[in-house]
C-alpha cells in the first residue's frame, strides 16, 4: 500500500471539512449533487474528449499504481547481485551465469541477461535495452498527462458550475433566504473544482512522474550493470560505476554492509 496516497487524500479531506467548520460554514452544503455531476461528469467528459480510448482505458490501473506500491528492486540489492554476478563471469565466463537467469523476477533484467549470455553485440544490447527504456517513459508521460489535464479542466468546470447554480439562484428572488442559501450552493461546485484539480488528478500527475523517474533509474542501472558484466569488469568497478546512482546516505549504508559482511566473514 502506498501509504503517502492514504495520507493525502485524508489530510485534504480534512482540510476542507476542518476550514468549513472554523468559517462556519454549513456542511450539510456540501451535499450538492449538481455540483458533483458537474465536476466529475465534466472532468470526465472532458479526459474523453482529449485522449484515445485506449488511453483512456489504463486509468483503473493508473490509479492501482498510486495506491498500491509497486515492488522494484533496491538499487543496493542491484550492486551487490551485479558484484556478485561479476565474480562469477570473471571466474567461470559469461555462460555460468545462465543458472541464473530463471531466478530473475524483473523481466527487463531477465530479457537483458538473455542477450548478453547469447552473446550479442554490446551496442545492439545497449540499443534493445534503451528502446524499451524509452517505450515505457513514452506510456509513463501518456498516463500522468491524463491527471495533468484532469487537473486543468476540474477548476474551470467549477467556474461553470457556479454559473449555473447563479442562474439558477437568481431566476426566483422573491425569497431572500433561498437566494442566500442558493448562492451558497452554487460555489460548492468551484469548492470540488479546485479541490478536485489541485489536492487530487495535479498531485496524482506527479506521483506517477516521480514512480516513473525512479523506476527507469533502476532500469538505466540495470544497463550498466549488465554491459559492465559483458565487458568483463571487476567486482570493483561495477561498485564504483553503479555506486553513482545512489544517494550519499544509501552509498555510506552499502559501504557499512560490506564492511560488516567482510568483517564477519574474517571472523
Amino acid at each position: 500500500m502506498e501509504i503517502s496516497t492514504i495520507l493525502g487524500l485524508i489530510f485534504g479531506l480534512v482540510a476542507v471539512i476542518w476550514g468549513m467548520i472554523l468559517k462556519h460554514a454549513p456542511l450539510h452544503a456540501l451535499a450538492t449533487p449538481a455540483a458533483y455531476v458537474i465536476i466529475l461528469v465534466g472532468t470526465a467528459a472532458s479526459i474523453f474528449m482529449a485522449f484515445p480510448i485506449s488511453e483512456v482505458k489504463k486509468i483503473p490501473s493508473l490509479f492501482k499504481i498510486i495506491f498500491v506500491k509497486k515492488k522494484l528492486i533496491s538499487k543496493s540489492e542491484l550492486i551487490t547481485m551485479f558484484m556478485e554476478w561479476a565474480s562469477i563471469t570473471r571466474r567461470e565466463g559469461l555462460l555460468a551465469l545462465e543458472s541464473k537467469v530463471d531466478e530473475i523476477e524483473d523481466n527487463f533484467l531477465r530479457n537483458g541477461m538473455r542477450m548478453i549470455i547469447d552473446g550479442n553485440d554490446q551496442d545492439f544490447v545497449r540499443d534493445v535495452l534503451m528502446e524499451d527504456i524509452h517505450a515505457t517513459e513514452d506510456r509513463h508521460k501518456a498516463g500522468a498527462l491524463i491527471f495533468t489535464q484532469a487537473g486543468m479542466y476540474a477548476p474551470t468546470l467549477g467556474v461553470l458550475g457556479a454559473v449555473i447554480g447563479l442562474i439558477a439562484a437568481l431566476a426566483d428572488m422573491s425569497d431572500m433566504n433561498k437566494l442566500a442559501a442558493a448562492i451558497g450552493a452554487a460555489f460548492i461546485a468551484t469548492l470540488l473544482g479546485i479541490f478536485t484539480g489541485y489536492v487530487l488528478w495535479h498531485p496524482i500527475a506527479n506521483k506517477l512522474k516521480r514512480l516513473s523517474k525512479r523506476e527507469i533509474e533502476v532500469r538505466m542501472m540495470m544497463v550498466e550493470g549488465l554491459l559492465s558484466i559483458q565487458s568483463g569488469v571487476s567486482t570493483i568497478a561495477i561498485n564504483q560505476k553503479l555506486a553513482v546512482f545512489l544517494t550519499p546516505s544509501e552509498r555510506a549504508k552499502l559501504n557499512d554492509e560490506k564492511e560488516s559482511g567482510s568483517g564477519e566473514q574474517k571472523d
